[in-house]
């Protein structure tokens, strides 16, 4: 018998009302306020599916119509070398990306495949029209392999700054189109560029943070560090560029208590930005519900300096019902800031310890995990997640050909929308 589908409704945060999804539902329509849209699975228990292969074993707390060729689960494991270094006994690292020996198949090494995979299987295969994703970097390499691989049509747009993180083991297919936002741009201009594509109804924004389907995507990498360890961990690392992931786990989190059998803790929370980009964690410092000012040239310049390109949304949902700030009050935890050279001696020290190189975002966690044991925030012998987003990069090309993907076209994102989308649908 196929996958049928998962059974879910969808629940405004703010207020808990809860309501069917009409298939791509981004938000509540009888909102009264921001919110974000949390999937409420039929299935209350945390079941892995046995019968469905990848990321897709995860399909009960998916909202997906669908499964796609081509998926694989974080994996966790116990960190030995890393957790001596920092004097811990009890570290787990869920790795994203390629390390076979490991079982971490992830071609695009990121943990944007599991959103993609989700997002994608959400979309019904009968809605023709085009799916916009914008980007700094790694989701666009994750939604253009998964949508390639698929045929699913699908129009990236990303700052062409960042145009290195897209790279192939192979070309991808003519489904798959790509625009960029000018040089000296930011992945905010390219949200902006994408933005004005999806006025048009031929396209249809993936939709971020508010796609109910990306998060719990995401969430995948609690359900695997809870099928490894057997329990809720007591604290969570994770770097952060718009806070997505650490939101995603959670609402994973807030599910497992409903379950029963996992703990009934909350895990405390510790994300961490790259300086000087650090929109959140400023916020954070400031307990302010509400961003701190940052203007776009502020913003262009810090994201021009951080090692960790995609660690740099200056509008993420932090703010809104159910958003990060919401997550961190309600679990506790903390924010980290780490700097250039913090990232890049973790990052050199973790593929010394552990055996596998990481990109430069996981390591700014790593840097801020050992921040918070010098510190005293976690204690020796506490349960400790450590999110690793990416890596396995250098042993997944040793070897083998790389391509380069090349925007179709370079806009301006201050063009009229009818410009933009006039310019566009000739790709298509």
């Amino acid at each position: 018998m196929g996958f049928e589908g998962t059974r879910y409704n969808l629940m405004n945060v703010a207020d808990g009302h809860e309501f069917e999804d009409k298939g791509w539902t981004l938000a509540d329509p009888q909102a009264e306020s921001p919110s974000l849209v949390r999937a409420v699975y039929e299935n209350r228990r945390f079941t892995p599916r046995e019968d469905l292969d990848g990321l897709y074993r995860y399909a009960d707390w998916l909202p997906v119509k669908r499964t796609l060729k081509g998926s694989c689960a974080p994996v966790t494991y116990k960190s030995e070398a890393l957790a001596a270094e920092l004097g811990l006994s009890n570290l787990y690292i869920t790795f994203s990306g390629w390390w076979p020996e490991k079982g971490a198949r992830m071609r695009t090494c990121s943990f944007k495949e599991t959103e993609a995979y989700s997002v994608c299987g959400r979309r019904d295969p009968a809605n023709e029209r085009i799916l916009v994703v914008a980007s700094a970097g790694n989701t666009a390499r994750a939604f253009a392999k998964v949508c390639s691989d698929n045929r699913i049509p699908l129009l990236i747009s990303i700052p062409e700054d960042n145009m290195d993180a897209l790279w192939f083991s192979e070309p991808l297919n003519d489904c798959v189109k790509i625009i960029a936002s000018p040089k000296g741009s930011d992945y905010f201009d390219a949200i902006a560029l994408s933005d004005k594509v999806c006025t048009d109804p031929a396209f249809m924004a993936e939709g971020g943070a508010k796609n109910a389907a990306r998060r719990d995507g995401m969430g995948s990498t609690l359900l695997s560090a809870v099928e490894k360890t057997g329990r809720i961990p007591d604290a969570y690392f994770q770097a952060i560029g718009s806070g997505t992931g650490t939101i995603a786990v959670w609402e994973n989190n807030l599910r497992l208590i409903g379950d029963g059998r996992w703990g009934s803790h909350k895990m405390r929370l510790y994300p961490s930005q790259n300086d000087p980009f650090t929109i959140m964690y400023d916020s954070w410092k400031q307990h302010s519900r509400q961003l701190v000012e940052m203007t776009p040239d502020q913003a262009r310049k810090a994201a021009a300096d951080i090692d960790a390109k995609v660690l740099s949304n200056r509008k993420p949902p932090y703010s809104l019902a159910g958003g990060l700030f919401d997550a961190m009050e309600d679990a506790g935890g903390d924010m980290f800031k780490v700097t250039n050279e913090q990232l890049r001696f973790w990052k050199k020290r973790f593929q010394e310890l552990e055996g596998i190189d990481i990109h430069d975002a996981p390591a700014v966690a790593v840097a801020s995990l050992a921040q918070a044991v010098r510190e005293g925030a976690v204690k020796k012998d506490e349960m400790i997640m450590l999110n690793i987003t990416g890596g396995g990069e250098e042993l997944a090309r040793s070897g083998q050909k790389v391509v380069y993907a090349r925007p179709q076209l370079i806009l301006d994102p201050d063009l009229p929308a009818e410009e933009i989308i006039a310019a566009v649908k000739q790709l298509f």
